[in-house]
């Protein structure tokens, strides 16, 4: 009797309950969130982790002072709330700043000034961060670097965040919770049969394509939302973003002491000055319709020279276009409310199951800033919840990210700490190094006894094992990767630097495999 064909083992296709589409800050904290209560993530993105809007943002973690002029008060209220518990979250990477809003008297009348700042200190269940008070700019020393028109401003407080940092953190997070987290791998096709979703991943580098399903997916792709749907999910007529760019520029140090500014300006609008990477000052940001989502947004001249004009309203010496030192540009991807004016249109978040397809196991993610993603991924959990059924509690206000394990008031101590530990590492570095990573620098210092065991220099205190801590833990592949997200040491390093990392780097891929 002739013997039967073997048959071919049937493919695995690996199945999960949430497929986030995205690696900004959203769907990063998304994907924390659902893995910490049990479900099965995968979560995608096209690019490196908070590769756009993510990594181009103000850097602040704020209430929004101007919001309440556009009577936002549950956002600002919610997004004050979440200043203190992001601070505890992520000790090392945010940090209190001090704010001096000028009194100008062409502008804004104080009386309102001073309600707006009540409402601030008032809504939000403000513990920690001082209260605001009344300055007089002609003997305060955070007077010295404005015209002298300017005699009297008040101070408050906002917070500090390392914005593309807080994105790879809560990817670290959710991957430790069992998330299966891949960037560099765009969403090419999603059909709903059978009662799921099946997806089809390419992977950037190779170009070969893997195929999962999912019960659920989230598109949290910013200011790609809309193309996603039309190509990904054939959609064709989807359009529920408005695309804002928001411009910054970097300056050399503008004043010495530690405290930022706000600026109000004749068209409604508000710039801030903030000391940055301890060497700069940064300026931003703009309000500009962005009508293209191809390539990566770049600041334009008529922007560079309103930032500039703007911010010399002000400073008594002049911030000229020959001071800035590097720009760079995100693109908002806000929902489209009918807003007449780009600064008025809502910063608000809006999740929208998609009854169209799949049965609303679709769901989009209009809106939002780095402020809120928290509080947007517990909403986002509230939907899934109600399609997949509960798994576990919330859980994420009040648990630390990587490497934040520490008292807000105690990152001296975590400094003074590793210098004992590690006495070999420049204080300068040491420091940064604890803003960037906290407590896991003992991580990745970990076994060194000299500076010569850090490896290779590529300049500005950029070491070998800094670089292979970032490819092997925080999915880096590139210089950009490591030198304008995971830190932005790139401002300063030059070009053969930056291109000698790029070579090192692509020669460890290859030899990794």
């Amino acid at each position: 009797m002739a013997k039967k064909p073997a048959t071919q083992p049937k493919e695995t296709v690996d199945h999960f309950d949430i497929m986030v589409v995205g690696g900004g800050i959203n769907g990063a904290g998304i994907a924390r969130d659902a893995a910490g209560r049990g479900y099965s993530v995968c979560l995608c993105d096209a690019g490196d982790f908070g590769g756009g809007t993510s990594s181009a943002s103000t850097k602040l973690v704020h209430g929004g002072l101007r919001y309440l002029e556009h009577y936002e008060f549950r956002l600002v209220r919610e997004s004050l709330m979440e200043r203190e518990v992001l601070w505890q979250m992520a000790p090392h990477i945010i940090w209190p700043l001090r704010f001096i809003l000028p009194y100008h008297s062409g502008l804004r009348p104080a009386w309102l000034l001073r309600l707006g700042l009540f409402l601030y200190d008032n809504l939000g269940g403000r513990k920690l961060l001082p209260g605001t008070k009344t300055l007089d700019l002609k003997s305060e020393p955070a007077g010295n670097p404005l015209k002298e028109e300017f005699r009297k401003g008040f101070e408050y407080s906002d917070c500090w965040v390392e914005d593309s940092r807080m994105v790879i953190l809560n990817l670290r997070d959710a991957q430790e919770r069992g998330a299966d987290v891949r960037p560099r791998t765009p969403l090419k096709q999603a059909r709903y049969e059978d009662g799921k979703w099946s997806l089809q991943l390419s992977d950037s580098k190779t170009g070969k394509t893997s195929q999962i399903t999912a019960s659920l997916v989230v598109n949290a792709t910013g200011p790609f939302v809309d193309q996603v749907l039309n190509t990904a999910f054939g959609r064709n007529d989807a359009h529920h973003v408005r695309l804002v760019r928001g411009s910054h520029i970097v300056i050399a140090k503008k004043y010495k002491h530690d405290r930022c500014y706000i600026f109000q300006n004749s068209d409604d609008r508000i710039i801030f000055a903030i000391p940055y990477e301890r060497n700069y000052t940064l300026i931003g940001t703009t309000d500009v319709e962005h009508g293209e989502t191809h390539g990566k947004p770049v600041i334009t001249p008529e922007e560079t020279e309103y930032l500039c004009q703007m911010a010399s309203e002000y400073f008594a010496e002049p911030v000229r276009k020959t001071d800035i030192v590097w720009t760079y540009s995100g693109v908002r991807p806000l929902f489209d409310d009918g807003a007449s004016k780009a600064q008025e249109a809502t910063r608000d978040y809006v999740l929208q199951p998609d009854e169209s397809l799949g049965n609303g196991t679709l769901i989009n993610i209009f809106g939002g800033k780095i402020t809120t993603f928290r509080r947007l991924a517990e909403s986002m959990m509230d939907i899934i919840e109600e399609r997949l059924g509960k798994r576990g509690p919330a859980w994420t206000k009040g648990a630390v990210l990587p490497g934040g394990d520490f008292p807000v008031s105690g990152f001296d101590k975590l400094v003074s700490d590793l210098a004992d530990k590690f006495p070999f590492v420049p204080t300068e570095l040491l420091t940064r190094l604890a803003r960037d990573y906290g407590t896991d620098c003992s991580l990745m210092l970990d076994g060194a006894s000299s500076i010569k065991d850090l490896g290779k220099k590529f300049g500005h205190e950029l070491y070998e094992r800094e670089v292979t801590y970032l490819m092997d833990k925080e999915w880096a592949r590139a210089a950009e990767d490591v030198l304008f997200r995971r830190t932005r040491l790139g401002i300063a390093m030059p070009p053969r630097q930056i291109a000698a990392l790029e070579k090192f780097m692509q020669t460890r891929v290859k030899v990794s495999g």
